[in-house]
């Protein structure tokens, strides 16, 4: 896919904003994020020059370059950018380069290296750091002016954003309309954006049809999921609506391709509301025999296999000291969470726990007791949220406070059991089962005990 095919992360409309630029005396920063490419208008000035319809510094001159901050309007992984200076002929900048950070005080990354652009023109850069930002730096060298600045890439939501019922299509929520058979008068990038359509040009239309057949444009899904409801919008298309429509789901793009809807009748500038219910990765909306549709809502939740392939892609997306700390929560030995960051990416949960447990069965004592030593003393409640719910079970007693003392004294570490699903009893007596072990051998039985445990947080880690 073209990454121009993708979702402008920084579009005005989506939330993104031009937080800061050291210069804007010509033309002010908010410009870079508005839709379209950017106005010409022969004898309009300012009181302080021509009037242009982009972000413009002043003539430079001392070293330097100039910069904007812009904030995305969804965090997300960036595929290419546009840096178009439309109209700028005499004064667009000699070069770009551009950064990229997470949160609002990360470290700055470049993304893209000092490259020369084209005035008047739509300078195009493929992104090849496929991580999730949340904020970009666009630096000219040294000044000038730029139209627009688009970027380009998938959003990426949390497994928290994807709880209850939700619009499995959003691009908010991850969705990607992959491809259409036609898409002449509007784009069908349209049809999954946040909001209601402004005009018929802010939907998915396609030519007029003079032969058999009908069109359609097929949605890769924010995350697997059971559709309960599709919502098919019509708004402004008055003559040219479709007749009918009907949708399909699949587990692939190329399907094979299951009924979700019938073939139903559409009525001009309105919004239907289907009751539908199956499980879906992709849909297909099929149009009869064409025209134009506004959105198209697909409601429902998203199943375990989602979430899980959700999470997986996030981890795999985040910047390697974010991934590392995320990892951290599930076991805090560090160079088991270094080495599982530096395998990304990972195709599969599957594949994510395999090598996490690849990784931690090489691991050496040192590494081990790391981990240990993150537990609260099993009847204790620590700060952590996940250690509290996982000894949700025991209640503390003096028999197994005696026993935890007894314990650490012969190994010199905290008892540890994965205690989820097991009562203070059971824990209790196999600490005292345990106690007849040989240091190094409780050494492995403990290790094992952390393996379990930080397996079933990796899948918590994928859910809300």
């Amino acid at each position: 896919m073209n990454f121009t095919d993708l979702v402008d992360l920084a579009a005005e409309r989506l939330g993104g904003v031009a937080l800061e630029a050291n210069d804007e005396f010509f033309a002010a920063k908010e410009n870079l994020l508005k839709p379209g490419r950017g106005a010409w208008i022969d004898d309009k000035y300012t009181d302080r020059g021509k009037w242009m319809d982009g972000w413009e510094t002043r003539r430079r001159r001392t070293p330097g370059h100039d910069w904007c901050l812009i904030k995305l309007g969804l965090p997300g992984v960036v595929r290419g950018v546009d840096v178009d200076t439309n109209h700028f002929k005499g004064n667009f900048p000699e070069a770009c380069s551009i950064d990229a950070r997470v949160g609002d005080d990360g470290d700055w990354d470049e993304i893209l290296p000092k490259a020369p652009l084209q005035g008047h023109a739509q300078n195009r850069f493929e992104i090849r750091e496929p991580r999730l930002w949340t904020h970009v730096r666009l630096n000219i060298h040294p000044d000038g002016g730029v139209a627009r600045l688009r970027v380009y890439g998938e959003a990426v939501p949390s497994p928290a954003q994807l709880a209850g019922t939700i619009d499995l299509a959003a691009v908010g929520n991850g969705g990607v309309v992959v491809v259409a058979n036609d898409e002449f008068f509007g784009s069908r990038r349209n049809l999954i954006l946040p909001g209601d359509a402004i005009n018929m040009g802010d939907g998915w239309e396609t030519r007029r049809r003079r032969g058999a057949g009908h069109d359609w444009v097929v949605v890769r899904l924010g995350a697997a999921g059971i559709v309960r409801r599709a919502e098919v919008d019509t708004s402004h298309f008055k003559g040219n609506s479709p007749g009918s429509c009907w949708v399909e789901a699949a587990d692939a793009a190329e399907g094979p391709w299951r009924e979700l809807l019938v073939r139903t009748e559409l009525g001009p500038d309105r919004k239907h509301a289907f009751e539908v219910n199956g499980p879906a990765r992709f849909v297909r909306l099929s149009i009869h025999p064409d025209g134009g549709v506004a959105r198209l809502r697909l409601w429902g939740e998203v199943t375990p296999e989602g979430f899980r392939e959700a999470g997986t892609k996030r981890l795999n997306a985040l910047h390697r000291s974010v991934a590392i700390l995320e990892l951290m929560k599930c076991c805090r030995s560090r160079r088991w969470a270094e080495r599982v960051a530096d395998a990304r990416p990972l195709a599969t949960f599957e594949a994510l726990v395999e090598t996490a447990e690849r990784v931690w069965s090489e691991l050496g004592r040192d590494d081990w007791l790391e981990a240990f030593g993150a537990h609260p003393r099993i009847g204790e409640r620590g700060e952590e949220s996940w250690s509290q719910k996982e000894q949700a079970g025991v209640k503390p007693s003096a028999a197994l406070v005696e026993a935890n003392r007894a314990y650490e004294a012969k190994f010199g570490h905290v008892f540890l059991i994965c205690a989820t699903g097991r009562s203070g009893d059971e824990i209790l007596a196999r600490c005292r089962e345990r106690m007849s072990n040989a240091p190094e051998a409780e050494l492995r039985v403990a290790a094992e005990e952390q393996r379990q445990i930080a397996r079933l947080r990796l899948e918590k880690m994928m859910k809300p």
